[in-house]
């Protein structure tokens, strides 16, 4: 079998280390040291002034938007994961659906400003698949309208934008660190800002809102610290795995000329390949792409479907989004993890290839 995708773990006795650590100690959670070092570790390589760990990428989310006191209409996309929606729903925000850019499949800048009203406090946009929104032009409406910016970047880490991580941008930018992601904590994300009065806020939100006002408990447990310290040393391994699977990839489809699409990315991205998207004519050839692959036990999924403004919304407010629902009908995203073999990715292309032939036969 090939699944979708497989958590990489580090050597046990790696990640047994830090939990001696921690039983020593006896210090589980409340901010303590592993935490403090993974915060650490996180600021070094991304090159950001604030960090804050915390349990899970939605609870980032939320965090974001309280740190930020954002009331009224956010403007996002149609094409992310739910909690994406779910999280400004959960704050009493009222989302605004703008479509996406055909090509790059990110939020189309071209159509922000059309969307602001008097009540629009904010934009929230996703790093879809690691790869980067158009940061310069999403951030220049921003400053036009005097909005504020968050960057959903569950799937970002590791991915850069004119020589910067991506969650380098933005008034604040998170990250998720689930096991299904290329870097992980078991459970766990983090927010990242260069704003020391954001930073002294989420630093309160995230722990009962001590320093005054009301909080939530989103802190992240010294365990899940543990296992981003024991993965650390393998970050550049991981990434190169990543990347060696998706270059055979690119590979096969140039070299057989199969009749798929990719997306494209900004000019100066460096992408973490998190994950290989794929885009099939229509929903009808994706379905039975799908359903051959199934047949050899490959896994790949449907990532993400539906568009966000089909599900979720209250009756009667749905917007139409026929990029994004056009997108989301016909995009496939092919097995991707360090554990995979070249073979492995062969063989997905093997069969990827025979399904494409089936079609025309």
């Amino acid at each position: 079998m090939i699944p979708f995708t497989r958590p990489f773990l580090p050597p046990e006795a790696d990640y047994q280390r830090y939990i001696n650590d921690m039983f020593s100690r006896q210090w589980l959670t409340n901010h303590g040291p592993l935490v403090q070092s993974f915060e650490e570790h996180l600021k070094g390589f991304l090159e950001i002034d604030y960090c804050h760990f915390v349990a899970n990428g939605t609870l980032a989310l939320q965090l974001a938007f309280k740190a930020l006191a954002l009331e009224g209409e956010v403007i996002t996309t149609p094409f992310s994961f739910v909690a994406t929606l779910n999280a400004l729903l959960w704050e009493g925000l009222t989302p605004i659906f703008v479509d996406i850019d055909p090509q790059m499949l990110t939020l189309d800048p071209a159509r922000i400003e059309a969307a602001i009203t008097p009540e629009t406090c904010a934009i929230l946009a996703t790093h879809i698949y690691g790869h980067p929104c158009d940061v310069m032009a999403i951030e220049a409406i921003a400053r036009r309208h005097d909005l504020k910016v968050i960057y959903d970047g569950a799937h970002a880490f590791g991915s850069h934008h004119l020589g910067r991580s991506l969650l380098d941008y933005g008034d604040i930018s998170i990250t998720s660190f689930h096991a299904t992601k290329l870097f992980h904590t078991i459970e766990g994300g983090a927010l990242f800002t260069h704003s020391a009065e954001l930073s002294e806020r989420i630093t309160s939100l995230r722990a009962f809102g001590q320093v005054g006002g009301a909080g939530i408990n989103a802190k992240g447990s010294e365990a899940h610290a543990a296992m981003g310290l024991a993965l650390w040393p393998w970050l550049d391994h991981i990434l190169a795995s990543r990347a060696s699977i998706a270059g055979i990839y690119d590979r096969w489809i140039d070299h057989h000329g199969l009749p798929i699409s990719r997306p494209g990315m900004v000019s100066g991205a460096d992408i973490n390949h998190a994950y290989y998207p794929i885009l099939l004519r229509n929903e009808a050839q994706l379905e039975r792409v799908l359903h051959h692959l199934t047949e050899q036990d490959i896994h790949p999924r449907r990532y993400f479907h539906p568009a966000l403004n089909l599900v979720g919304m209250p009756e009667g407010t749905a917007a139409d989004m026929p990029v994004a629902e056009d997108i989301a009908s016909r995009v496939l995203c092919l097995p991707n993890f360090v554990a995979m073999t070249g073979e492995d990715a062969e063989q997905v292309m093997r069969h990827l290839e025979d399904a494409l032939q089936l079609e025309t036969a």
